[in-house]
């Protein structure tokens, strides 16, 4: 996702200040640690979780539908890595 943000005042002084200390490399970065937090404080962990399994498996199994990524049995490469089953 790509969003634009436009900052003024104290929010853009205190962005600009995050970054001239080094707290954060870049704006970006400092936008999405404020982000994170934000989700820590009102997004239950769990249902969080639950959200980015989900999207991962969506992405998945799209990749494999377009046959970018090859399924390996389970069995296969435990036997190759040479663990006992």
């Amino acid at each position: 996702m790509e969003t634009l943000v436009r900052l003024e005042g104290a929010v853009a002084t205190i962005l600009e200040e995050l970054v001239k200390r080094g707290f954060y490399k870049t704006k970006s970065d400092a936008i999405r640690a404020g982000i994170l937090e934000l989700g820590k404080e009102y997004i239950p962990k769990s249902e969080l979780e639950a959200r980015l399994v989900s999207a991962k498996i969506k992405r998945i199994e799209s990749q494999i539908k377009k046959g970018k990524v090859k399924l390996v049995p389970f069995e296969q490469v435990a036997k190759k890595a040479g663990l006992k089953l």
